[in-house]
């Protein structure tokens, strides 16, 4: 079993609000926040607590979704299949309205995305993923009673094990794939189980079905217990 140790980068959970690091990105942000001024405009914080033994890690904020109302997936497409998800297995409370004062919580999951930023056509790029990774690895460290993290899509996943320093070729993504892996952080065993992201493309297209994510946050349910 890995020795406990502090992130390497020691990095926040959370990026500032004015996170410096890809010009890209705050360019990107310091156009939109002219462009629409009401908008959260910032680095996306996770979303849940820290009892969390769920830990479900997208890609990057939906400009008119995530980016515009604060907390991860709310009015992106993707939160129309996540959230309702989330509710069917358990793992949250109230009811999801697309909007951060909707009163949902979450029970012992949380919600984070590899990279905090909303990038242009929602795509990062290597090094926008790189530098965001400290964030993801002390997010991960700093949840006490994680059991099972949920990656959705590649990218995600990739940065997900590139955070835990384990190796992408032994732990290839793929829809409903499940790894065990330990970490530098905690005193046991966790579980990656990867799925395709829930984006619009992927569920207009029929490459990722409700029944599939279902299936994926079944077995995450079933290794958080």
């Amino acid at each position: 079993m890995a020795t406990k140790k502090t992130t390497t980068k020691n990095a926040p959970a959370e990026a500032p609000l004015k996170c410096p690091l890809c010009p890209r990105l705050v360019a990107y942000r310091e156009k939109n926040a002219t462009e629409e001024p009401d908008w959260f405009n910032a680095p996306v914080p996770s979303f849940g607590g820290n009892d969390a033994r769920l830990l479900v890690i997208g890609l990057a904020p939906g400009r008119t979704g995530a980016n515009r109302t604060g907390r991860p997936f709310t009015g992106d497409w993707a939160g129309d299949l996540l959230y309702p998800t989330l509710d069917k297995f358990g793992f949250s409370s109230g009811t999801y309205d697309a909007r951060p004062d909707d009163g949902l919580t979450l029970n012992k999951a949380m919600i984070t995305n590899a990279v905090r930023c909303v990038p242009p056509e929602n795509k990062p790029v290597g090094a926008e993923i790189n530098a965001c990774r400290p964030f993801l690895e002390s997010r991960i460290a700093e949840l006490p009673d994680l059991r099972v993290m949920v990656t959705l899509g590649k990218i995600s996943h990739d940065s997900t094990l590139r955070a835990l320093g384990l190796k992408v070729s032994a732990h290839p993504f793929g829809h409903a794939a499940h790894f065990t892996v330990t970490t530098p952080w905690h005193d046991r065993e966790l579980h990656i189980v990867s799925s395709y992201h829930c984006s619009r493309y992927n569920t207009n297209t029929g490459r990722l079905t409700e029944e599939m994510f279902h299936d994926v946050f079944e077995k995450a349910k079933e290794l958080a217990s």
